[in-house]
């Protein structure tokens, strides 16, 4: 039996290396960096600015930066943040949600010869893997982050 740390470990890198065979095997148009942040902004939507380049431990600027190309495209569209009329927030557009949905079929793609030729069971105990992946994920999604509010507050303080 692994450690829990040992599993995290092995799990990490199994998932990167599951990332950049779906990648080194899919064309794209749109560049990876776009990609992370069209992924970043659907899960942390609507999100600040600030907290999206925390998010993608990237500097503002470059974040806005790389915002300014995926608005330009009509992927993304910024607006006032109601909670803060000076600050703004960002979410996908809808085209933007189907490049995104387009993207990861694409990715995914890159995945299904292989799994095609695994027997239905075993493909059924992946599918229950994945579920239970799922589950963590969502324990861990539902982990107290401050917001950008209660960072500033805790600087304050």
């Amino acid at each position: 039996m692994s450690s829990p740390t040992d599993l995290g470990y092995r799990l990490l890198r199994l998932v990167g290396r599951l990332n950049r065979y779906a990648s080194h095997h899919t064309d794209f148009v749109v560049p990876p960096a776009q990609m992370r942040l069209l992924a970043l902004v659907q899960d942390m939507e609507p999100a600040r600015v600030g907290v999206l380049a925390a998010a993608d431990h990237s500097s503002q600027p470059t974040m806005t930066s790389q915002l300014n190309r995926t608005e330009r495209a009509g992927w993304t569209q910024r607006s006032p943040d109601p909670a803060d009329a000076r600050a703004q927030v960002v979410r996908l557009t809808d085209a933007g949600r189907r490049e995104l949905d387009d993207i990861r079929a694409r990715r995914a793609e890159a995945l299904a010869p292989a799994l095609a030729e695994w027997p239905e069971e075993r493909r059924r105990r992946l599918a229950d893997a994945v579920a239970l992946l799922e589950e963590l994920m969502g324990e861990l999604s539902n982990e107290e982050q401050p917001t950008t509010e209660e960072s500033n507050d805790r600087r304050e303080s």
